[in-house]
């Protein structure tokens, strides 16, 4: 199992797992990778995979088949955070004795917070009202006994008196029957509670279509009896809920023990990482040998040597760190497959970060060691040790330790050491990102562009490196001025790079075919496609508004297929930058402008999510907004889907080659109407993919009660009735792919 980590200016954030050799190509069978990225995730639990289909399925008019098949955990509370004790506890803390008796009741009002509802209160007082029934005012005070009485009742282990409740909350009069406006009010009173958008007429066909299900003779109401089915008949085997996975079987693996799935997690990171500090300890070891048999060890001791090594790991990491951010260069060598196999390019940014960090410790050892051990050693040495030896290196006169800070080897150091300080503090995650946790008055010099603009200082540090490398106190030798020799190579690389991405930018302004706005601050581009501009799903860009900024560029995946011939991306507003692009954009739509701000764009950039191509069967999972490198993939998908089904009209047999075999999709968001942003692409794969089921979308909406819960349990029934009887969700409106509700 193999796990890449990258980011792109907080949009987006990926991570890709592998559970195979890297090595592995497409003709291994058993071959498969998960790549998972978000916008922002703390933590994630996957609930066990959905079913493939709808587990309803209607014949004539009647339910022959419905229900879950744990269905069994229809509840009304939450049993592991809500015992009775916990219950108790909030009853004593809100109760008082407003009847004059000494008995300690709560309000009505109060009854969804004591038992752990607080979140859906109109569902607590419809549930109250279904637990008084006709006998009492159910807007009564309530007593610590009936509240005792309602709790077993809720949580009664039988199922038969947990649906006779439900009923009851259905059953607007009590009177042992549901209307089909009962059940249009349960609808309107819980959509909100799961943060639906449900209009009156959507209510309405809903309604209409659980009284179609259930009320077989057309009496016009419901009663317990037939409310039962929905929940009591069981998914039975073979069903079509099941069988689209016997039909693809795979070979089954052994279970891989620990170690082995710890090594192809971390093979690739560890062998570089080992090589990497064996070449720092290896040129430390060598400088270090080679200065304890100079003449000035005598004056300085271990002190000079340790210094001096810690130089020559310096000259090697400041050349090694530029080569993490050639993007170009290293969008190049992962086409290569060798290189690809063996070297962990999606690690990138942690490996410039870990060389950043080398960096750090090399500072701290050299100029520390000079500072604190060699300088001082110099200017109170004994003067015959210090004639005898480095005398002739100061002009034959020992200097104070301030005379030896005034000179150019040490001001460019010190200096060099102030601009790093300050590139780095605000590299770190608080200031990159403007924490909360910062004073007020220090957020408002940080952000993305305070990092950006302060990592530039690195131009006068390797500018002031070379001139403090041809100044050195202990020799004239310019075969020891290796500096230059190190950082040649990779300053030149790095340099040519941003002069290839600036002049290629300069020419790079885009036509802007289609803008669309959508909800939760989303904004759709549809470019038109460069000349000469080829990617591969996966890939990403950088895109510049010059109205904005005329040097902020800012990468985004794309949502659009290698076979497209424009360019699409999708952009949250999660930042000030993208914000301000939203804003123009919008302003320009609603005013009805036919003028769009000017857009540059550079690129494509490889990523991790390329690496799908390596495997028989990708498994995606993508929160909010994260979901867009996934995007282009089913496009892909999709293109080959088209030419698949067209050569096996023409010939009479279809094949999916030079790909993937098979992909899922899991997307995660809190929001219905995040579904919107890419009905499009869910509709063209759902109608490509009806012959071959080579691609299955599921979509987890958590704003929904999980599983099981009586908040949520109407709507599951609902989706999976309209899913049966139309073929499209209701949530993302998508035929052919699924909603689950219930998220962990």
């Amino acid at each position: 199992m193999e796990i890449h980590e990258g980011s792109q200016s907080g949009q987006e954030h990926s991570v890709n797992i592998s559970l195979s050799p890297s090595s592995s190509s497409s003709s291994s069978s058993s071959s498969s990778s998960f790549f998972y990225s978000s916008a922002s995730v703390e933590h994630l639990t996957l609930s066990p995979l959905p079913q493939t289909q709808s587990p309803f399925r209607l014949e004539g008019g009647n339910v022959s088949i419905l229900s879950w098949s744990d269905c069994e955990r229809l509840r009304f509370v939450d049993n592991l955070a809500n015992e009775w004790q916990n219950v108790e506890n909030r009853f004593n803390q809100l109760a008082t004795d407003r009847n004059g008796h000494g008995l300690p009741v709560i309000r009505w009002s109060d009854f969804g917070s004591c038992i752990g509802m607080k979140e859906s209160p109109e569902f607590a007082n419809e549930l109250l009202r279904a637990l008084r029934g006709r006998r009492y005012n159910w807007k009564k005070d309530i007593t610590k006994i009936e509240l005792h009485n309602y709790w077993c009742r809720m949580t009664d282990p039988w199922l038969d008196s947990r649906i006779e409740l439900f009923f009851d909350i259905c059953d607007r009069n009590l009177d042992g029957r549901v209307y089909e406006r009962d059940i249009k009010q349960v609808i309107s009173l819980i959509a909100p509670i799961n943060k639906l958008s449900v209009k009156q007429e959507e209510a309405e066909e809903y309604a209409t279509l659980i009284m179609e299900a259930l009320d077989i003779q057309h009496r016009g109401y419901i009663e317990p009896s037939q409310m039962e089915t929905l929940f009591k008949v069981s998914l039975p085997k073979g069903s079509p809920a099941t069988s689209s996975y016997q039909k693809n079987t795979y070979k089954k693996q052994e279970p891989m023990s620990k170690a082995e799935i710890l090594f192809r997690s971390y093979w690739r990171r560890a062998w570089i990482i080992l090589f990497w500090l064996m070449i720092c300890f290896a040129l430390f070891t060598w400088k270090f040998i080679q200065y304890s048999h100079r003449t000035a060890f005598q004056v300085m001791g271990y002190c000079l040597s340790t210094a001096k090594g810690a130089a020559e790991t310096l000259k090697f990491n400041m050349a090694l760190i530029l080569l993490p951010v050639c993007r170009n260069t290293i969008t190049w060598l992962r086409k290569n497959r060798c290189f690809n196999s063996v070297i962990p390019f999606n690690d990138n940014i942690n490996f410039h970060k870990l060389i950043a960090g080398g960096i750090v410790i090399g500072v701290i050892l050299h100029g520390g060691t000079h500072l604190a051990c060699d300088f001082p050693r110099i200017s109170g040495s004994d003067r015959s040790v210090f004639r005898q030896t480095i005398a002739a290196r100061f002009g034959y006169q020992q200097p104070s330790y301030f005379q030896i800070l005034d000179t150019t080897e040490v001001a460019t150091g010190i200096a060099m050491v102030i601009l790093m300080m300050i590139a780095f503090s605000l590299a770190t995650k608080w200031p990159r990102r403007q924490s909360p946790q910062l004073p007020r008055s220090v957020r408002k010099v940080t952000g993305y562009n305070t990092f950006w603009y302060s990592h530039h200082l690195f131009i006068p540090v390797y500018a002031l490196l070379i001139v403090h490398s041809m100044f050195l106190f202990l020799t004239d030798n310019l075969i020891e001025k290796t500096t230059w020799m190190y950082i040649a190579i990779p300053v030149l690389l790095y340099a040519g790079e941003r002069t290839i991405r600036a002049i290629r930018s300069r020419f790079s302004e885009v036509q802007i075919l289609k803008v669309s706005l959508y909800p939760g601050k989303v904004l759709s581009l549809k470019l038109q496609k460069p000349e000469d501009f080829s990617h591969k799903s996966g890939m990403y860009i950088f895109i510049q508004c010059p109205q904005i900024s005329p040097f902020e560029w800012h990468p985004f995946s794309l949502t659009s297929g290698p076979k497209d011939d424009y360019l699409s991306v999708h952009i949250r507003s999660l930042g000030d930058w993208s914000y301000q692009l939203y804003s123009l954009f919008q302003e320009a739509k609603l005013t009805g402008l036919q003028q769009y701000p000017k857009i540059y764009v550079d690129g494509p950039y490889g990523a991790a999510s390329q690496d799908h191509i390596k495997y028989d069967i990708v498994v995606m999972i993508g929160l909010g907004i994260g979901v867009t490198p996934f995007i282009s993939i089913l496009k892909e998908f999709g293109s080959r889907l088209k030419i698949s089904n067209s050569n096996h009209a023409a010939c009479g047999e279809g094949s999916i080659d030079k790909g993937p075999l098979k992909a899922y999709l899991y997307w995660v968001t809190r929001e219905q109407s995040s579904f919107n942003w890419f009905t499009d692409v869910m509709k063209e794969i759902s109608e490509t993919n009806q012959k071959q089921c080579v691609v299955e979308v599921f979509n987890y909406l958590s704003s929904v009660y999980e599983e099981g819960d009586a908040r949520s349990a109407l709507i599951s029934i609902i989706q999976s009735l309209y899913h049966t009887k139309n073929g499209i969700d209701i949530f993302s409106r998508a035929p052919g792919f699924s909603t689950v509700d219930h998220w962990h």
